[in-house]
């Protein structure tokens, strides 16, 4: 006897809603995998950002109260700060970010070695505990400007803590690196891009 299958026994109405229900389940899995897979290949320092190539935002920081570095207070920042020239870093930390931790000597790097400007936009984060941190692990910023609220922050359009930005003598961000920095990172991806820029006549000034 010829085994059937009760797909095969359904009339042709009942197959039909049996694969109209099965369809969308089908490519609803088939979307799901490649969302994955796109999600897994993709480096997240990579993340594009609409603010490449244009001017930062307007903001202004005030100081982390009761920071000091010989001696004297340690300012805030604003926009103008960061159109004046010289190529600047701007790194988004906070005391209670893990990740921040992992990256910081890579940033005291940055400013000893590589005599880069780097201000920190300190993110959601007590004063106390800052400058905590700061002490603890040394300050690789000219400048400090707190976010207490995340409003700045979010005009940069920062996902999350760390993130640095290149931003070049006229006060435009040319790149966004998001995660903590590591040495590959230094050394394959910031300085390339901070070298390309001061080759560049009309991002610095002599």
């Amino acid at each position: 006897m010829t085994m059937r299958t009760q797909t095969q026994d359904a009339p042709p109405r009942a197959r039909s809603r049996i694969w109209l229900a099965v369809l969308p389940v089908a490519v609803f899995s088939g979307l799901a995998v490649l969302f994955y897979f796109s999600l897994s290949n993709r480096d997240p320092s990579q993340v594009p950002s609409a603010l490449i190539g244009k001017p930062v935002p307007q903001f202004s920081l005030p100081p982390l109260e009761g920071l000091l570095e010989d001696g004297k207070p340690v300012p805030g920042f604003s926009t103008a700060d960061l159109a004046k020239g010289r190529i600047t870093l701007v790194n988004v930390w906070g005391s209670w970010c893990g990740p921040c931790r992992i990256e910081h000597p890579f940033l005291m790097q940055l400013r000893e070695r590589h005599k880069l400007a780097i201000y920190g936009l300190n993110y959601k984060d007590e004063p106390a505990n800052a400058r905590r941190f700061l002490g603890a692990y040394g300050s690789p910023f000219v400048a400090v400007g707190t976010d207490r609220l995340g409003r700045s922050a979010l005009d940069w359009g920062v996902y999350g803590v760390p993130e640095t930005f290149i931003v070049d003598g006229l006060g435009q961000i040319r790149y966004k690196f998001i995660g903590p920095l590591n040495q590959r990172a230094v050394d394959t991806v910031i300085m390339p891009i901070v070298n390309k820029i001061a080759l560049e006549p009309t991002s610095t000034k002599n």
